[in-house]
């Protein structure tokens, strides 16, 4: 398989780690979606990371899809998500609610650096909806004492809140405060301390398209 997408991407981030975890070989293409919009056009339309390209040549698009993808090929038992019922309906509204505050991130980050503008509504709306994402992880998170979200063992739920922590810190540090987030900063610390997670990072870096 080939993962496309660089690291620093929360959701390319969260597939990668997924896939380590699983055991999954995959081929690694850093592709920046500016710098290498048209080689990444040839699989994906959208110009859009992650794109993961399967043993027979498939292209796949969006985090979720692509996990949906994986958890399938591990098979029930492996699989790093509940197989039904109300525990897996709500470690997929985690999922929703982390990629969502990784979707306002993005957003912030392309106001001020690609758009080279600033526009305090929406930016007042963005850390609003960062902020009281942030509050609802935490509260969830704290009324879980376990290692994991769901007990002993990590999950989509974990990956996701893990790797856009990190994003959020070093992208938008003013948004995301370590020790304001007490339990959350716990859960960072556990996911980053994984080896499926230290074999996969890059330092967030975001060059303006044409530099």
């Amino acid at each position: 398989m080939i993962l496309i997408g660089q690291y620093d991407s929360p959701f390319v981030r969260r597939v990668a780690v997924a896939m380590r975890l699983y055991g999954f070989e995959y081929e690694h293409r850093p592709w920046s979606v500016f710098g290498d919009a048209e080689r990444i056009a040839e699989f994906n339309p959208l110009r859009r990371v992650p794109t993961l390209v399967t043993d027979d040549g498939e292209a796949l698009i969006e985090s979720a899809a692509i996990l949906d993808h994986l958890d399938e090929r591990a098979g029930r038992d492996r699989a790093l998500i509940p197989p039904g019922g109300p525990d897996r309906r709500h470690a997929l509204r985690l999922c929703a609610l982390a990629t969502g505050l990784a979707d306002k991130a993005v957003s912030l980050v392309y106001e001020r650096v690609i758009h080279a503008r600033g526009t305090p509504s929406w930016e007042t709306r963005c850390h609003d909806q960062i902020g009281g994402v942030l509050s609802v992880l935490e509260a969830e998170r704290s009324a879980r004492p376990g290692p994991w979200w769901f007990g002993e063992r990590i999950g989509h739920a974990d990956i996701a809140v893990g790797c856009v922590l990190r994003f959020v810190r070093e992208a938008l540090p003013e948004a995301y405060s370590p020790t304001g987030w007490p339990r959350l900063s716990a859960h960072a610390q556990a996911c980053e301390a994984l080896p499926a997670f230290a074999a996969v990072v890059q330092p967030f870096h975001v060059t303006p398209p044409g530099n």
